[in-house]
């Protein structure tokens, strides 16, 4: 699918798509639960289908009724055996259920598509191997898991996925018998660590925390509570919030709606760091509003924040000065190689940018200082979902180049991963995007 984004200003109202990272985690909790649960969740993207598939695939019954999402468990069927579990393009999704059916000793095969294949797994391949799991071959898919995972200490580096943490943390209780993990080198996105202990939490599993890790008793047992809500998502919102930060003639307040103050999404970072970019952020409740003011470069650390760097490129395109932001390393193995496809999304507009291994450099303004311009007739998203949502953004504020006018996304059905009506959205706002 091919988008026409010709620029204009956004303003206006939107509500905040409800978050993939805590749909994930709500949902494998209340498929692993001793009773039926309901999840109010008033969307969905491909990502959560994917996880909905493979949960039910493995024995969980999940039906919609509405907004709401009943999740009758595996428990109360049985563990499926044999099964496909089909991730889709959900990283998410692979590197958590995956201890999950080597817990279940599901005896499964998972397939997924995109660039889903070629992401990491190790070290948690090699732990899960390690503690009884037979695994086809590292690497590729589809992967076949067997076996009969012991429990014992689960050791893994913090400094690849916090993926692999969670996945554990899932799974772990299953075992019914004493076990911990132990994480060594530095912790990245912990955020999303906090966020997999508050699912836990709502289903009464508290590990004990230690100086490495978390220890399991094996007394732990996954009970479901009636109701939970999916929550609104923070990195999604992110597009939003800049785009009403970004500066144009035509430049008026965007507000966004359904945002959970107290979350513990890491990408809720997006708000002190457009106020430290200069734009002018208000708060009521759940509701965010942000106005246009000049903006400047900044330092940001992107360790707890990966996914917020793309759209925090765009706002430092539009800023006065440099924009540094330190620890990327980790966005070469994302949907697409993040840096790269960021460096070829700033080109685009004539925004001068370099990366070094684990450095993003960003000179605000376009070739001659001034704002953006469009100076390609096309860019592809490469099928990375943050690529295509960033490039619109961008191109919303840009000005034409004399001879670009407008700018065409190649791939721009990449958002149905996380945000499928994005576009719709987009327009909503006021904003000019063309299917041709």
């Amino acid at each position: 699918m091919q988008i026409k984004i010709t620029p204009k200003s956004l303003s206006g109202t939107v509500p905040t798509p409800v978050s993939k990272s805590a749909a994930h985690r709500l949902l494998i909790c209340a498929a692993l639960g001793d009773r039926p649960c309901k999840i109010r969740c008033n969307g969905t993207n491909a990502d959560i289908e994917a996880t909905i598939a493979c949960l039910s695939a493995l024995g969980a019954n999940i039906q919609r009724e509405g907004e709401e999402l009943l999740v009758i468990p595996i428990s109360m069927a049985g563990t499926t055996h044999g099964a496909t579990l089909d991730c889709g393009e959900s990283g998410s999704t692979l590197r958590f259920l995956l201890p999950v059916v080597c817990a279940l000793s599901a005896d499964c095969t998972l397939i997924g598509h995109g660039r889903l294949p070629s992401r990491p797994l190790s070290p948690l391949y090699e732990e899960l191997a390690a503690h009884g799991a037979i695994l086809s071959e590292n690497g590729k898919m589809p992967l076949s898991v067997g076996g009969e995972l012991s429990a014992g200490v689960f050791t893994i580096d913090g400094g690849v996925s916090s993926q692999f943490i969670s996945g554990l943390l899932f799974a772990l209780p299953l075992l019914q018998k004493p076990a911990e993990i132990v994480v060594t080198g530095k912790l990245e996105s912990a955020r999303y660590i906090d966020l997999t202990l508050e699912a836990l939490s709502a289903f009464g599993i508290i590990p004990e925390q230690t100086a490495t890790g978390w220890k399991f008793t094996g007394t732990e047992r996954y009970c479901s509570p009636e109701t939970l809500e999916v929550e609104g998502d923070w990195s999604n919102a992110a597009f939003w919030l800049v785009a009403g930060a970004l500066p144009g003639a035509d430049a008026a307040p965007l507000t966004v709606t359904g945002l959970r103050d107290g979350s513990l999404q890491g990408d809720k970072a997006i708000v002190p760091l457009l106020r430290q970019f200069g734009a002018k952020v208000e708060q009521s409740g759940d509701t965010y509003t942000v106005t246009a003011a000049p903006l400047h470069g900044i330092k940001i650390n992107a360790a707890d924040i990966p996914d917020l760097v793309p759209i925090l490129s765009v706002a430092a395109a539009f800023a006065q000065g440099e924009t540094v932001i330190r620890n990327i390393a980790r966005l070469r193995i994302k949907e697409s190689d993040r840096v790269a496809t960021v460096l070829f999304l700033l080109g685009a507009f004539g925004v001068s940018a370099f990366a070094d291994e684990n450095t993003l450099t960003i000179f605000g303004g376009g070739s001659d200082g001034g704002t953006p311009a469009i100076s390609t007739p096309t860019l592809d998203s490469f099928n990375d979902h943050r690529i295509a949502m960033a490039a619109a953004i961008c191109a919303s504020a840009a000005v034409g180049d004399g001879v670009n006018d407008a700018l065409i996304i190649e791939t721009a059905e990449a958002v149905h991963k996380s945000y499928p009506d994005f576009y719709d959205r987009y327009r909503s706002l006021g904003g000019t995007a063309e299917e041709i």
